[in-house]
């Protein structure tokens, strides 16, 4: 298994000085873009499955153990925020449960009933789309809840890091990931786990893009929670209108910084 061969390159790491290891880490994560790169069409299909599940009223669900399953946790979590989508849309099911999100419960990625009952609890469908992560491909819960998803008709993708894996050969759409063996041997929390959020990053922006989430480049549902995005939405009105930034943020506050509402405003103002 690829991801945990031992990398000739880093075999004397307990010898190496810090800033010998910085530089290794950093020629190795070369491989990440590599991966990225090599993977371009099955994550821009990726995309596009995603963003007409989310545009016929259906849910991107991520599943994930471990690291990958707090990437995924991570990635859709900052949905809501950055999209103004309500947060069923894009959700993420990690081994061990929701605890798992902020520790290590090693032994609950070996359940393969428990993807099962999430996705039962869910009410998985034809309308979903389930991606799965997992850097060797061949993780219980993971593997068992894309297998039952595509027996439930839904949509399914698997990510992983090692070539010819069971979840890419269960998924209707697979994604390889080939970044190799870890400076640490077996600890995917490094290239494979930076691969995996990078191809996340993509699936999700680009779905939201082609679901009409973005004007020009830019997030014009974004909630404005805090005072640094309450500032970003001024920008964003004075990038697209003739408004000062004062004139933006008075609209604003009258249209309960509703980007969206402004720009109709000033459209119908003209």
């Amino acid at each position: 298994m690829g991801t945990e061969s031992r990398n000739v390159r880093s075999q004397n790491l307990d010898q190496m000085s810090a800033l010998e290891i910085v530089r290794l880490m950093n020629r190795e994560e070369s491989a990440v873009l590599r991966a990225l790169e090599n993977a371009e069409e099955p994550l821009a299909r990726a995309a596009e499955i995603a963003a007409r599940t989310f545009s016929r009223g259906g849910r991107i669900v991520y599943v994930g153990a471990g690291t990958s399953g707090r990437i995924a946790t991570m990635d859709a979590a900052e949905m809501p925020p950055t999209f103004g989508i309500p947060p069923d849309r894009f959700i993420a099911l990690i081994a061990g449960g929701a605890d798992a999100g902020g520790k290590a419960i090693e032994d609950a990625e070996d359940d393969v009933h428990a993807g099962i009952v999430a996705l039962n609890v869910l009410e998985v469908g034809q309308e979903d789309f389930v991606v799965g992560i997992a850097a060797s491909g061949s993780t219980p819960f993971v593997v068992s809840a894309v297998r039952h998803a595509r027996q439930k008709g839904a949509s399914t993708c698997g990510i992983a890091n090692n070539r010819g894996s069971v979840l890419l050969e269960e998924a209707e759409l697979a994604v390889f990931l080939d970044t190799g063996p870890e400076v640490l041997t077996g600890s995917t929390r490094l290239k494979a786990g930076t691969s995996q959020k990078l191809a996340l990053n993509r699936i999700s922006t680009i779905a939201m893009v082609l679901s009409g989430k973005v004007v020009e480049n830019l997030m014009v549902d974004v909630k404005a929670k805090n005072h640094k995005l309450k500032e970003r939405c001024a920008r964003i009105v004075t990038d697209l209108t003739p408004l000062t930034r004062d004139e933006a943020w008075d609209l604003l506050v009258r249209h309960d910084w509703n980007i969206r509402e402004v720009l109709d405003d000033v459209a119908g103002s003209r």
